[in-house]
């Protein structure tokens, strides 16, 4: 893996490797990927798309599961959104 892969999580511009997950470049910024209906908040359980709730918005389209999507550079991630998570 080499690396030089910027996303922004939240508007923080990280910098990850390239294979990273967006669950790992989340890590980077905050552990809290949003929260559920009942307000506790949500973070990775399962770390392989079962679980969903790693829950997050990126590039716009809402509910996408960060541990099981590869990052990608100028990649925007929103962790914080009633919309992602809802």
């Amino acid at each position: 893996m080499s690396a030089g892969i910027r996303v922004y999580v939240n508007d923080h511009a990280v910098e990850v490797p390239t294979g990273f997950s967006v669950a790992a470049a989340i890590a980077q910024v905050t552990m809290v990927f949003g929260k559920r209906r009942n307000g506790s908040m949500r973070a990775p359980l399962c770390g392989m798309g079962v679980c969903f709730e790693c829950r997050v918005r990126i590039d716009g389209a809402d509910h996408q599961r960060a541990c099981m999507t590869i990052v990608r550079d100028g990649m925007r991630v929103e962790t914080s959104t009633e919309r992602a998570h809802g």
